[in-house]
């Protein structure tokens, strides 16, 4: 099974371009489900059908289903909300405010990404394709599981040893709610959830992320920022769609102007996607909506090729070690995360615990250290060519000699 998101900056054709892959998908024999998660319903519109929260069969092969992420919230975490907002109205706060603390943020989206999960361990599908939200949308939803997991590490153990010292005193605590079996179940099942959908979503052989633009210097700026992202979260990208390229002839200036803007900046995307696949959309004739229609753009967009296939995939986070021998443990070692299109000043770093803390463009990153650094003290980091290199020495303390 593959999966693939396509996300790109709002009114660029990430909807039709996600459809007329999933299209040809089907077309050539692949059971092919087009997921969104676009609050935007554009995947109907595209259609012109009514699309639901469970798969509906719309051509041979393909299916299509829209996350209804709030209806998911409210059949899925109205226990732990309502736990939430008793614990507050308790502490004194008025029910009205009560009721909109208790509504944590992110989960809905956090919802959608739960559905992509289900539908990926049902084993129903060869080809999943997900219509994501622009992109930072898109990038918030993609942080979430990362972050989810990293509270849900620490905080969980402590919930679990909280409960153990206060049920002892639930009896004399009358107007303290205690949590029931039901919802710590919950929360342990949510755990589990997280860890498979970050372990989902971080697969390269089965997740990787197209990135959809249109051939305009705005565009393309945002464009990059998202490759650098993605890459800090540590989600591949297979591959660039260019799309509503204007081709060129006749003589008219207003279009002869276009298409030398154009080809200016198929160049710049060019250098800067220079290790992807990159395809291209003219700017069709009219608009592209219904099956027929998205038949003939995947076929411009894959001719005869497989919208699955993408190139090989590098590791976004590489360690590298140097044999020292005056070192403890006989080794330097060197974690370098690929970080494209940035400037230095972009990027800062910290070291937490068993943390390496990541902040580029703005955006933040965990990551977790394998058990030979967590015995290393940072040495020494730098940014260039694309990439952040972190120096790492064994601590004599915690790495004694052989």
């Amino acid at each position: 099974m593959r999966i693939v998101l396509f996300t790109g900056k709002g009114g660029v054709g990430k909807t039709t371009t996600a459809l007329a892959t999933a299209v040809h998908a089907a077309g050539l024999g692949c059971k092919t489900l087009l997921m969104s998660t676009d609050p935007a319903h554009s995947v109907g519109d595209a259609l012109s059908i009514s699309v639901r929260d469970v798969p509906t069969q719309v051509d041979d092969g393909l299916y299509v289903m829209h996350v209804d992420a709030q209806r998911r919230f409210e059949s899925s975490w109205g226990e732990l909300q309502g736990y939430v907002r008793a614990l507050l109205t308790n502490a004194g706060a008025d029910p009205l405010t009560a009721d909109e603390i208790a509504v944590v943020p992110g989960v809905e989206e956090f919802m959608a990404l739960l559905a992509l999960r289900e539908q990926a361990v049902a084993g129903l599908w060869d080809f999943i394709v997900v219509d994501c939200a622009p992109t930072a949308e898109t990038l918030r939803l993609l942080a979430l599981p990362q972050v989810l997991s990293w509270y849900a590490e620490r905080l969980f153990p402590t919930h679990n040893r909280m409960l153990r010292h206060l049920a002892p005193l639930a009896g004399r605590m009358r107007d303290v709610p205690m949590p029931s079996a039901a919802l710590v179940s919950a929360f342990s099942a949510l755990h589990q959830q997280v860890d498979e959908l970050c372990e989902l979503l971080g697969d390269a052989a089965t997740t990787t992320v197209r990135l959809v633009l249109t051939p305009e210097a705005v565009v393309l700026a945002e464009a990059r920022r998202t490759l650098s992202s993605l890459r800090l979260y540590g989600y591949p990208v297979d591959g660039i769609v260019v799309n509503r390229l204007i081709p060129p002839g006749g003589k008219d200036p207003w279009r002869a102007s276009w298409v030398a803007a154009q080809r200016e900046q198929m160049t710049r995307i060019a250098d800067s996607f220079d290790r992807l696949p990159i395809r291209t959309l003219d700017y069709q004739r009219a608009e592209p909506v219904g099956l027929d229609a998205l038949r003939v753009l995947g076929v411009e967009l894959y001719a005869d090729t497989d919208p699955r296939e993408g190139p090989a995939t590098a590791d976004v986070v590489r360690i590298e070690h140097v044999r020292d021998d005056e070192l403890p443990g006989g080794y330097e070692f060197t974690m370098i995360l690929d970080l494209p299109h940035l400037d230095r000043a972009d990027v800062q770093l910290a070291r937490s615990a068993d943390d390496l803390v990541v902040t580029a463009a703005g955006r933040r990153r965990y990551v977790g250290l394998p058990s030979a650094l967590r015995r290393c003290d940072v040495v020494g980091a730098a940014y260039a060519d694309n990439a952040l290199r972190v120096t790492f020495t064994p601590n004599p303390e915690l790495w004694p000699r052989s």
